[in-house]
This record gives structure tokens, sequence and C-alpha cells, in this order.
């Protein structure tokens, strides 16, 4: 009798690190490949990568234009730039301060919902998709095919994905922002009742350029993370259509977790020792 056999729950606990670590090193190799290729992708596969930021913008087949992610990423902007002025308004105005909605706006719209809903929508929209068609791929064995033909699948599948999400999350990310500017505005003057020039005046005073550059770049480090999971789990995918949508929803809940991971670490990197703000006078 083997020592698994006579000893199977001390032998799974055994194996259970080593097989986390085996894991890391999976992930970690396939993100270095992925991400060394990409410049190489981006130059030999120019039709493809131009391709793929029209997909991850406006969507495809039946959900081109209505279920791009420029669609999706602005409606929920837009929608949590409107709840936001909503309930900053009802609450600031409990304590006789409803002026500050616009302080609200460009301080809670730029450092935290706009990169946090902007990161979401995509890990629903473009990630999801990409997880789905690379793990259709593989089980497919297109993947294998393409290796065949002696081309590189990491270069030409997720070398071309990440240049394009990275292309199209800068005009991507501006238009995101820019709908939450315009829904908490739109909500705290026209239908709140507030004077546009109170709010203009505090939104102006308290929107830093300088969060707006930080926003920006929390913004493509979550692109950035999302593209990396959600292709890792397309690409080794296994077990069939079944298997695929397990990898979508693995994919989707990791890339989750690494948006609100990404949100405190840049938080803590940029705001965590001064705040860059200044509440005074």
């Amino acid at each position: 009798m083997t020592l698994t056999a006579r000893y199977p729950v001390a032998i799974r606990r055994i194996r259970m690190p080593i097989v986390g670590l085996r894991r890391i090193g999976d992930h970690t190799l396939f993100y270095s490949k992925a991400l060394a290729y990409a410049p190489i992708a981006a130059w030999r596969y120019k039709r493809e990568t131009i391709r793929l930021i029209a997909e991850i913008s406006m969507g495809t087949g039946a959900l081109a234009v209505f279920g791009g992610t420029v669609v999706i990423v602005g409606f929920l902007t837009l929608a949590t730039g409107g709840t936001l002025a909503v309930q900053g308004y009802s609450s600031l105005g409990n304590i006789g301060i409803e002026a500050l909605t616009g302080f609200l706006s460009a301080f809670i719209n730029v450092r935290i919902s706009a990169p946090v809903v902007a990161g979401i929508g995509l890990a629903a929209t473009f990630g999801a998709g990409a997880t789905a068609q690379l793990g259709a791929m593989r089980i497919n064995e297109e993947i294998d095919a393409l290796e065949a033909l002696a081309i590189d699948p990491i270069a030409y599948l997720v070398g071309t994905r990440i240049v394009a999400g990275m292309i199209a999350i800068t005009p991507l990310y501006a238009l995101a922002v820019i709908a939450s500017f315009i829904a908490s505005r739109f909500t705290t003057v026209f239908l709140l009742g507030q004077s546009s020039g109170l709010y203009d005046h505090y939104f102006s005073t308290f929107l830093n350029p300088i969060d707006l550059i930080w926003s920006f770049v929390q913004a493509m480090l979550m692109a950035l993370t999302i593209l990396l999971i959600h292709t890792y789990f397309g690409f080794f995918a296994s077990g069939g259509p079944a298997g695929v949508g397990i990898a979508v929803g693995n994919a989707v809940r990791t890339s989750l977790i690494a948006i609100v991971s990404v949100t405190l670490l840049v938080s803590l990197a940029v705001y965590g020792a001064n705040g860059n703000f200044d509440l005074s006078g």
C-alpha cells in the first residue's frame, strides 16, 4: 500500500502548499512572457491589434455598438456619478453644507469611483470575452494549431490583446471620467436645484490635476492586471465548454479582487503619507 493510500489527508495537506507555489510560478511565467511578447506582437500583428482595439471599444456581432466597453463603462460611470451626487447632496444637506457637493464630485469620482467602476466594466466586457475566446480556442485545439504553424500563441493571442487594451484604456477612461463629472453636475444642478455657479466653484477648487494623472495611472494598472488575469485563465482553460465557463467565472472573481487591491495599493502609495488634499479657509 502506497503512502498516498495509507495517509491521504496528510499527503493532501503536504501537497497543498506545493501546488500553490506551482500555480504562482505558472502565473509569473505566463505574465512575464506576455509582457515580453507584447511589443513584438504590436509590430508583427498590426491588423489583429487594430481589430482587437475596435472589439474592445465597440464590441462585435450582435453586441456591436450597444455592448462595447465604451457604452457599458459610460452607463456605469453615469449611474455612479448621479448616485454620488444624490447621496452627497442629501447627506451634506443634513449638516447644512450641501454646497460642498461639487467637492465630493471632484474628490471621490477621480480617486475612487471612476477607476473602480471602469475596471469592473472592463473586466465584465472585454476581460470576460477574452477568457471565453481563448478558452474556446483551447478546447477546439486552435491554439495547438497555431503552435503547429510555428506561430507563438502567447504573442499572437495574448500580446495583441494586451497592446490593444492598453491603447484603448486611455480614451475609454477619459470618457468614463467625463461621464461621471457630467452625471454629478446634471444631478446636482438640474435635478436637485443647486446653483450652477456654486457647484462649479467648489468643483474647480478641489479638482486637482495631479489627482487626474494618478487616476489615469491607476486605471492603466487595473487594465493591465485585468488583461493578464483573463488571458491566463482563458489560455489554460480545460474541460470542454463547462471548463470555459468555469475559467470565465474564476477570471472575473480574481480580477475583481485585483481591482480593489490595485485601488488600495495605489491609494496607499500616492495618498498614504500625504493625502494631497487641503480643506481650509
